[in-house]
């Protein structure tokens, strides 16, 4: 009977962590709005929560759509800025 019980257990646990979904940023965009949504507010705090909104080419254009919301724009931590390529090392002869 213990054996049904753990595979049953172990397959439910597969299941759940399976739905749990990792929040990503959007690479192709350098700026991205945090949304803060909900929280409960009142004395004991509060978990709120909120999304990412990664579809802005600039910190303004996200500033002038976050006006007036509860959210914040930052500089994706993801996107891949235009970075020069490494410099060629020097390559040394060998001499014996």
């Amino acid at each position: 009977m213990r054996l049904p019980l753990l595979t049953l257990t172990a397959i439910v646990t597969l299941f759940v962590a399976a739905d749990a979904s990792a929040q990503t940023y959007d690479p192709r965009y350098p700026v991205c709005m945090h949304k803060f949504t909900g929280g409960g507010g009142g004395l004991g705090g509060g978990g709120g929560g909120g999304y990412f909104d990664c579809s802005f080419t600039s910190l303004e254009q996200c500033r002038a759509t976050a006006s007036g919301l509860a959210a914040s724009c930052d500089v994706n931590p993801y996107y891949a800025f235009d970075q020069p390529p490494p410099r060629p090392r020097k390559r040394h002869k060998n001499v014996y």
